[in-house]
């Protein structure tokens, strides 16, 4: 109860930034430099990029901004949003927002210890449920933003989650996740990363 509290509190604290409404029909012709990573669509074909497709506008435009600012540091980006304004970004996270993601499918070996660790968590070591925040389907809290997860790449998932565990991943809301990532398995974190993959509404 005390992990759900605490995930509702960081979801308040996130709802107090303030963007500017995106504009997906602009935000179609800036995001063309993102396709080669992330898909025209922000499906993306390749398991170690993220999808970007149906992502929460608030959440998305967040990262976008952390990553131009140098708050998170993803090399394969560097000088690819710079100059961009505030607005850009936000058009940009509408249009990605806006696009339907696609699902993959869970390794049928780690099933049901994914499904154990997204729908229930892992008790023993206080790992709350995934889906607290993440919400059953896998579709986040868009208001509060927290990401959508369903149909994510296992590849992506798996690295973001050990690098929240190594710290190298300290923007938004790392702590949380940070304090999650440490305490599990590199097994359970790929079941977890695994059934998310497959996981649709």
């Amino acid at each position: 109860m005390k992990k759900v509290i605490v995930c509702l509190m960081i979801g308040m604290t996130w709802m107090g930034f303030s963007y500017a409404a995106g504009d997906a029909a602009s935000g179609q012709g800036k995001a063309a430099v993102c396709s080669g990573c992330h898909g025209g669509d922000g499906n993306s074909m390749i398991p170690s990029f993220p999808k970007l497709a149906g992502q929460g506008e608030v959440y998305l435009t967040r990262q976008l901004i952390d990553i131009r600012d140098g708050a998170r540091n993803v090399a394969e980006m560097t000088g690819i949003l710079t100059g961009r304004s505030d607005q850009d970004l936000a058009d940009i996270a509408a249009y990605y927002a806006s696009q339907k993601g696609t699902v993959g499918a869970t390794n049928p070996d780690l099933l049901e210890l994914g499904r154990q660790i997204y729908r229930a968590g892992i008790a023993e070591k206080g790992v709350a449920a995934c889906s607290a925040c993440h919400s059953p389907t896998g579709a986040g809290n868009p208001q509060a933003g927290f990401p959508a997860l369903g149909g994510q790449h296992t590849a992506y998932l798996v690295s973001t989650l050990k690098a929240y565990r190594t710290g190298t991943r300290n923007n938004g809301q790392a702590v949380m996740m940070q304090q999650v990532a440490a305490i599990m398995s590199d097994k359970e974190i790929e079941a977890v990363a695994s059934y998310i993959q497959g996981l649709s509404e």
